[in-house]
């Protein structure tokens, strides 16, 4: 199975038909068709429901199309890192992060080493901990942020500083808006939303059991409009959202106070692009001077 097959059978998906991905792939259709069900016998299944005038997929395509995907990507990856080792500084750091304002110092990593590389891009993907393990594991990103426990015998591992805490992010008109901070017993009875970044915080505690939490989100963006709209409360991350001005939203500490570290990890035994390297090397300078300033 060839990386250019993948690529006509997702443009196939992409275009809608055989006729319309090989006038974009400029290739004949007859060969485009017979390329498709040469793919078909190769994996010894349908790819394709046949007699629907646009291109749908059967469970064994849906898969398919999922794995040509990442292989694809990955391919590209690999191209990218072959050119910039022949030639200059080049080329893409990749990472996966949940919202955190101790993100502040990765950006301010990247600023700096763009503007000493202009041609170093950078591609942030925004998820939980579990779709970015997942995407780390399979090479598509080149570091996580997370905020659970790592395995230190499979990752490496930067810790950033802990600048978050949770607050309790609410409308400007809701009663606990009076106060100036909150306390457990004032989560009892109210709906909330709780953050999966604080879940695994709360949920030790004896009153965590009996709170009532009528759903969980990994974005704060989302939640928000959740909140603003009416749905109930949200346990996130303070600093995250602009409360400011005509904002119909305000936030409110929760005390005991909780601040939480997170963890830039990457793969151990890996061989990385130089301005992947790069990239781990100036991180841990700027962590390093950060905690001598303390």
């Amino acid at each position: 199975m060839e990386i250019r097959t993948l690529q006509y059978y997702l443009a196939v998906i992409r275009e809608g038909t055989i006729s319309a991905a090989a006038q974009a792939l400029h290739v004949a259709q007859p060969s485009l068709s017979r390329q498709m069900k040469e793919l078909e016998e190769d994996l010894g299944a349908p790819l394709f429901v046949r007699g629907n005038r646009r291109i749908a997929l059967t469970e064994e395509g849906i898969v398919l199309k999922k794995r040509a995907e990442e292989m694809v990507r990955l391919m590209k990856m690999t191209e990218d890192e072959i050119t910039q080792i022949r030639n200059h500084i080049s080329g893409s750091v990749r990472i996966g992060a949940g919202e955190s304002w101790s993100f502040h110092y990765l950006a301010r990593t990247a600023a700096a080493l763009a503007q000493e590389h202009p041609d170093i891009r950078f591609h942030i993907t925004s998820g939980d901990t579990q779709d970015l393990m997942d995407e780390l594991n399979k090479g598509l990103i080149d570091f996580a942020v997370i905020f659970t426990d790592i395995d230190h015998t499979l990752y490496q591992s930067v810790e950033l500083p802990a600048e978050d805490s949770f607050g309790l992010l609410m409308r400007k008109d809701s009663p606990l808006a009076a106060k100036k901070e909150i306390r457990l017993k004032d989560l009892q009875g109210i709906p909330l939303l709780i953050s999966r970044a604080a879940e695994p915080y709360y949920s030790g505690l004896e009153e965590y059991s009996s709170l009532n939490i009528i759903g969980t989100y990994n974005l704060i963006y989302n939640a928000s409009l959740l909140v603003e709209d009416g749905l109930g409360y949200a346990v996130c991350f303070e600093r995250l959202i602009n409360t400011a001005g005509d904002s119909p939203l305000c936030i409110r500490p929760i005390v005991p106070e909780k601040k939480t570290a997170g963890y830039l990890i990457w793969k151990k035994y890996q061989v990385f692009s130089p301005a992947v390297q790069m990239f781990i090397d100036r991180i841990r300078t700027v962590i390093a001077q950060k905690d001598s300033e303390e």
